[in-house]
């Protein structure tokens, strides 16, 4: 594949389940301690891999290759596995890991066992055109379909990509604004007001369950508040995109170069709403109305024709991708055994994608 010299600093994080020889969930010390790019997840199953910001995708291809590499090595030496799949398939106990955790679950409740069960990817771009690069990749939420990694949530078929579903359809309305797409922003203060009316809601919210202001504060700010698909981090000042599956790296790698290419559009354009599509001076994208159906498509349907008509006129062509969405097919439901069998074929299937980057 060909990878754009972007010009613009980009960092990837994927998560990744850990399973052991018969494709149990289980513990991931051992793969964390082996190298200082891979860290503890929300859940003792899940861990995270990272790249530094570099402005070379092929920078980004190597750097992957290497954390993973190291990951999957320490995995074979505790005789565990890494499984590149959004969700475990079937319910899971998962007790938080942090303090930060622990007082998530007492926050949101039952709400919280979406987010233990859900693998994703974000990717980290560095801040040029804000809000732009925000209202764009809002608009780019409907490519999640071209890396969606599992039907199936708590046992059934749920939707191609279950775990933007759950997580964004399925928290309860006290918990969608943290959760789901939010609207275009005309400026960075419409931005930064709403993200300060979601953590005053989120801080309200403490308070009734019981949770005193300095421990909510301690763990929480207004930037880590909302978990939505598109945000801003000060502490890296970046535009974090988290729409995406965990799948396999070549297809992250492959989504990454083309979503970087239709944002790096923003150096000589702006964004304007009306027919989808990247003009000499603008790259136009939906009214966030046509936009919000096109994402629930995207989420339950998968790629659908109208889905890849929509990323072709912003310049992503899906025909080069295979998600495993699609390659899964366990019928309606599928029991643990089953579970654990597609954990250990797909743990097999991202060994053999990390050797060939």
């Amino acid at each position: 594949m060909s990878e754009p010299d972007v010009g613009m600093a980009v960092g990837l994080e994927v998560e990744y389940w850990v399973i052991d020889g018969e494709g149990h969930l289980c513990a991931g010390e051992e793969i964390v301690a082996a190298h200082d790019r891979i860290d503890h997840e929300f859940v003792a199953p899940m861990v995270e891999f990272e790249t530094p910001p570099r402005s070379d995708l092929k920078a980004v291809r190597a750097d992957l290759r290497e954390v993973l590499e190291a990951g999957l090595a320490a995995a074979a030496d505790a005789g565990k596995e890494l499984v590149p799949l959004g969700t475990p398939l079937v319910s899971e106990t998962m007790p938080a890991i942090s303090d930060r955790g622990r007082l998530l679950e007492r926050l949101y409740g039952e709400g919280v066992e979406y987010a233990k069960h859900c693998a994703g990817t974000h990717v980290h771009f560095d801040k040029r055109a804000v809000p732009d690069q925000i209202n764009l990749l809002t608009a780019l939420d409907p490519t999640l379909a071209l890396v969606a990694s599992s039907p199936y949530y708590d046992g059934r078929r749920l939707a191609h990509s279950s775990r933007a579903y759950v997580y964004r359809y399925e928290t309860g309305r006290a918990f969608s604004r943290h959760r789901d797409l939010w609207e275009y922003a005309d400026s960075m203060n419409e931005w930064n007001d709403r993200l300060t009316g979601a953590y005053e809601e989120l801080r309200a919210l403490a308070a009734e369950r019981g949770i005193d202001d300095a421990e909510f504060e301690r763990h929480v700010e207004p930037e880590n508040s909302v978990l939505t698909p598109v945000r801003l981090r000060l502490g890296s000042p970046t535009v974090e995109w988290r729409a995406p599956d965990a799948t396999l790296p070549s297809q992250l790698l492959a989504l990454l170069a083309d979503v970087t290419t239709a944002v790096s559009a923003l150096e000589e354009r702006s964004v304007e709403i009306g027919e989808p599509g990247i003009e000499d001076e603008a790259v136009v994208i939906p009214t966030f109305e046509g936009l919000r159906d096109l994402t629930r498509e995207a989420i339950v349907e998968g790629r659908t024709p109208a889905i890849e008509r929509y990323l072709g006129a912003l310049g992503i062509d899906s025909g080069g991708y295979v998600p495993i969405s699609e390659t899964i097919d366990a019928g309606e439901h599928i029991d643990r055994e089953r579970a654990r069998e597609l954990r250990l074929e797909y743990a097999a299937r991202l060994r053999e994608d990390v050797a060939t980057l």
